[in-house]
């Protein structure tokens, strides 16, 4: 089969197109799936360059789970396809559903894991023809909509929607979203307005227009004075996917008992907080990344409902891999970026 492999962290360079690699074996509660498209993440150029590694372990390769990555690797995370084979242990009759891989794996290998991997990262994943996974994480979907578009959602949408879960996100809160042009974010605005939520998203003027029309009833740009613009102690849930130097405000906007929830930090992983500020106001803080009980299941199901829509801001054939995450570096888009195969 053809696909892409990353064989160690750096440049573009590092990920190769080779047509002569091995169909996965399967597993007894495996299922093979011929993937039709799949996502551009952050998770995958982070990967590439190592960003994960905090500089505390003697490999320079951590991955998300902080232990080093396994290379060559087939990364990733968004997946949708036809299962074309099945594990021995597995119902003969999902033969041929069209699934979406839930990015969060808590089985693989036939084995139940300690610490859950993630789709593409400890395990291949989905920038190649085939692949496989446990069929407990590959959802049958039923939807009128395309490859593309339903790849465009596992990694973003089920990150938004674990934060907003976590955060307990429900009818009535105001929600401030960082970022929120991003995959992640701009599925957080549509996800929230679902719940019910008014949603306040920080973005660039240039695509302010366009998440108003998500469901943002309020837009500010990125470098808005918080305070001045909301208030103090003005908003219910933070979800974040930036940091970086400007994150303090954050936390004054958040009403008395108030939830963060972060999933990201594009803007830079050092932050300063005043502890006070935390304790005094009986705040509650949420990293997020590996997905709560349920949230995959609850976000296909979204999906099949129509409460949410797709955002494919461009596509790329799996071959151009490189100019599709120049393409999303840029970040000159609302919504995700897709690779065809």
């Amino acid at each position: 089969m053809r696909g892409v492999k990353l064989i160690g962290h750096g440049g573009p360079e590092m990920l190769v197109h080779d047509t002569d690699l091995p169909v996965p074996e399967l597993a007894p509660t495996d299922v093979l799936i011929k993937v039709g498209a799949a996502g551009v993440n952050n998770t995958d150029i982070n990967t590439r360059v190592g960003w994960y590694s905090k500089g505390d372990n003697d490999a320079d390769d951590a991955a998300w789970t902080g232990t080093p990555l396994g290379l060559p690797r087939i990364q990733g995370i968004d997946a949708v396809g036809t299962i074309t084979k099945v594990g021995s242990a597995v119902d003969p009759a999902r033969f041929g559903e069209r699934v979406l891989v839930e990015p969060c794996l808590y089985r693989a290998n036939g084995q139940d894991l300690t610490t859950p991997w993630f789709f593409g990262s400890e395990c291949d994943g989905a920038f190649a023809e085939y692949s496989k996974v446990d069929s407990q994480h590959a959802h049958r979907i039923d939807s009128d909509l395309t490859d593309v578009e339903l790849a465009s959602f596992p990694c973003s949408y089920s990150t938004a929607e674990n934060l907003l879960t976590r955060c307990g996100t429900g009818e009535g809160d105001t929600v401030l979203i960082t970022g929120a042009s991003g995959g992640v974010g701009s599925a957080a605005v549509q996800l929230a307005r679902a719940r019910g939520a008014r949603v306040i998203a920080i973005t660039n003027p240039a695509k302010q227009a366009e998440l108003e029309a998500l469901g943002a009833y309020r837009t500010l740009t990125r470098d808005a004075d918080l305070v001045a613009e909301l208030g103090r102690d003005s908003v219910d849930v933070v979800v974040d996917l930036v940091a970086g130097p400007g994150w303090p405000p954050l936390l004054d906007v958040l009403k008395r008992h108030g939830r963060y929830g972060v999933s990201g930090a594009v803007g830079g992983p050092i932050v300063e907080l005043d502890v006070r500020t935390l304790y005094l106001k009986d705040l509650s803080f949420f990293g997020c990344t590996a997905l709560d009980a349920d949230v995959f299941a609850g976000l296909v199901k979204r999906i099949e409902e129509g409460q949410i829509k797709p955002l494919v801001a461009a596509t790329f054939p799996l071959e151009e891999i490189n100019a599709a995450q120049e393409a999303f570096a840029k970040k000159g888009y609302v919504g995700k970026i897709v690779l065809t195969l």
